[in-house]
């Protein structure tokens, strides 16, 4: 009986470390994610990579459903295939090579991207810092 008591407190006594620490890791993140957007919207030259990687990665996905559509459809001929896999590995080359220009920055916000949880309100809060790069695209 002693024993599981003792569990019972321990686990009680470190749960608000583990929130402190899970708080301190969001806010870090936050930090960073501020940090990279203000390196990349200072530098007009970035803030266009950027919104060219995202550009890019919009007609990567739009070909991606297109022949996805197509291929339930009907199926591709081999040629039309080729055709297919090599525009998309241009534009993989493409991308890569604009991402390359804004390292580390835009790796950090990738990263974030990939992870971020629109449902929590520090997810939320975290896209509108990202959308900050969004909104200096031109349409």
């Amino acid at each position: 009986m002693n024993q599981l008591l003792i569990v019972g407190i321990l686990m009680l006594s470190t749960a608000p470390l583990y929130a402190q620490d899970q708080q301190q890791n969001v806010d870090k993140l936050k930090v960073d994610t501020r940090n990279a957007v203000g390196v990349i919207g200072a530098d007009k030259r970035k803030t266009r990579t950027y919104c060219q990687i995202i550009d890019l990665r919009e007609r990567q996905q739009a070909d991606q459903e297109n022949n996805k559509n197509k291929n339930n459809k009907k199926k591709d001929k081999n040629k039309d295939k080729n055709k297919n896999k090599k525009r998309a590995e241009a534009l993989s080359q493409k991308i890569n090579q604009l991402q390359k220009q804004l390292e580390p920055e835009f790796s950090r916000i990738d990263n974030v991207l990939n992870h971020l949880d629109l449902q929590s309100p520090n997810g939320r809060e975290i896209a509108l810092i990202i959308q900050r790069i969004y909104e200096s695209c031109p349409e």
